[in-house]
């Protein structure tokens, strides 16, 4: 069994966000963002982010482009405000297409966290990153959604 938490940014400080990965002993963010150069908060941007990360929690930052939908799946459902349930049937093919099960492996995950910038994990792809790989892998993760 493998421990895997999830976090998201928006709509909270830095001092809670990294309060919460400290309490949760993480020690790799998993960035699952395609685009992580992001303005919505400015210590979530890839190279800041990986920096903070590692000063004030000693943690490790690895970003997993394989793990986000496509420009064309976001905009689908955030700009041109779309269903959530095409969404997640849209991002549960691609998943299936890339084969993620099979190039990644659940020890990746060790000690790790799930990033985006959703601040829950109702309607946020990296729950069901967690979920498409927990059906494949026998229920390899134990997911914890910080």
């Amino acid at each position: 069994m493998v421990e895997l938490a999830t976090i998201g940014f928006t709509k909270t400080t830095a001092a809670n966000f990294f309060d919460r990965l400290k309490k949760a002993s993480v020690k790799k963010i998993i960035d699952v963002r395609l685009h992580n150069t992001s303005q919505l908060a400015g210590f979530a941007k890839a190279d800041d982010l990986a920096y903070f990360l590692k000063e004030i929690c000693g943690v490790q930052y690895v970003h997993q482009p394989i793990l986000a939908p496509t420009d064309e799946i976001l905009k689908a459902y955030k700009r041109d405000k779309g269903d959530w349930r095409i969404y997640e049937r849209s991002f549960l093919c691609l998943m299936e297409e890339r084969r993620i099960e099979i190039r990644l492996k659940p020890e990746l995950f060790l000690s790790g966290c799930l990033l985006c910038s959703e601040d829950k994990p109702h309607h946020c792809h990296r729950r069901l990153v967690c979920e498409y790989l927990n059906s494949k892998w026998d229920g390899a993760l134990k997911v914890r959604h910080l």
